[in-house]
């Protein structure tokens, strides 16, 4: 997998009991949730705005997804924040690569793998990312190598 860089953008999710089973830690599939939450939260901090809802409605941008890696390490509870440590890895003709870790205190918890597709969201149809979201993402990756 990919080696996280140092200038990797951090969201924190508090994490609560509402979120967990009776084996009193988070669900699995609130995993995926967080990691995507993260993501999010690194569009709404590239373009402004809302993420994926202002790329939806007001740039006529969707990204679907089209796979999902997760690995499991450690169990996520409400005791700490989870911090997600989001990057892109990859960006392709139409499609962006990113992997998201999250961390409780200081202890890797899960790692995911996502693909997604640009696509005109009122369309959905693929297309290539504007050059905008483009050259964001570039220099991201640039500066992760």
């Amino acid at each position: 997998m990919e080696t996280q860089p140092q200038t990797t953008f951090e969201h924190s999710i508090r994490v609560t009991w509402g979120d967990c089973d009776p084996a009193k830690i988070a669900y699995t599939g609130r995993l995926p949730w967080f990691a995507l939450d993260a993501i999010n939260a690194w569009w709404e901090e590239q373009l402004g705005g809302d993420g994926w809802f202002e790329m939806e409605l007001d740039r006529n941008v969707g990204t679907p997804f089209v796979r999902l890696e997760m690995d499991f390490r450690s169990p996520v509870t409400p005791r700490h924040r989870l911090v997600c440590r989001v990057w892109p890895v990859k960006l392709g003709e139409t499609s962006i690569t990113f992997r998201v870790d999250g961390m409780q205190d200081g202890i890797l918890c899960f790692s995911t793998r996502t693909v997604s597709v640009f696509i005109t969201a009122d369309k959905f149809t693929k297309q290539a990312p504007p050059e905008d979201i483009r050259d964001i993402v570039q220099r991201h990756i640039a500066a992760a190598v």
